[in-house]
């Protein structure tokens, strides 16, 4: 018979985990004296203490170790239990290496937009802006929404478009659907036929803080991190709706850089008294 100490030794196992094993009936002791309620193995324990120790080195659950060893398995019973391990063990290598790639593709663009906010040459203004004469499409969606409902606008008002196309957020926080916006395009004065379920309106006039995004617009967050840092600071309350005109960014047929996109956010707060 060994001893606990003697038989941690002999396996390699802490005594804490051999008695963790016990719990959990895994690697019963041949012998518990009644009076001092210590263990004692003998060499049969050696040998499943062994195959414990393997199995658990493969990242084997205790649960299946415990299961495996009650059905006492013949050769042919252990096999298909440890082809299942390895399958896990190679579909959880190609999640792992899909997290690793994306992770790679994340940095790299984290490292990139952040190396174009260091070199960006655009500062936050506040500017007087003058009423604006818009035709516009108002809709619930998501924001990638956006192109289609510039199309729609520009069918209808296109030969009447006098500025760089714009959208109004009537939302304070982000939101990944239902999202109310409103898709404006300048028009000149001649702009009269309305169309139901559109309507031509001159935004009011005011003073906005503004800021030139550059970059693709899923990152355009940064920018606005760094206006609600300005607002902050300066103690300014935002009006809704936020506005974003549309400077420079795909066209109607290619793409573009976005690399190269340009978004004025455009963030309307109190007249100076």
């Amino acid at each position: 018979m060994f001893s606990i100490g003697d038989f941690s030794r002999a396996t390699g196992l802490t005594v804490k985990t051999i008695r963790l094993y016990h719990e959990k009936g895994l690697l019963m002791p041949a012998w518990i004296d009644n009076e001092t309620s210590y263990r004692y193995y003998d060499r049969s324990s050696l040998e499943r203490a062994r195959i414990i120790r393997a199995l658990r080195e493969m990242d084997f659950p205790l649960a299946e170790i415990r299961d495996l060893l009650e059905s006492e398995p013949t050769e042919s019973g252990i096999i298909p239990f440890l082809e299942r391990q390895r399958a896990r063990i190679l579909e959880r290598q190609e999640s792992l290496g899909r997290i690793s790639r994306s992770l790679d593709t994340l940095i790299a663009r984290e490292k990139e937009a952040f190396a174009m906010v260091e070199k960006s040459t655009f500062e936050i203004e506040e500017k007087d802006l003058s009423p604006l004469k818009v035709a516009s499409l108002r809709w619930k969606g998501r924001y990638a929404d956006t192109g289609e409902a510039f199309q729609k606008v520009f069918r209808q008002f296109g030969r009447h478009a006098r500025g760089k196309p714009l959208n109004l957020y009537y939302d304070a926080d982000y939101k990944d659907d239902g999202a109310d916006v409103e898709s404006c395009i300048p028009v000149s004065d001649q702009c009269a036929a309305i169309p139901d379920g559109f309507a031509v309106r001159t935004l009011s006039s005011g003073r906005f803080v503004t800021l030139v995004h550059k970059g693709p617009y899923d990152e355009i967050s940064r920018s606005y991190a760094r206006l609600m840092t300005h607002l902050e600071e300066k103690g300014y309350q935002a009006e809704l709706p936020y506005r974003e005109i549309y400077l420079k960014g795909p066209g109607m047929l290619f793409r573009g850089n976005p690399k190269r996109y340009l978004t004025e956010i455009q963030i309307k707060i109190p007249a100076r008294g």
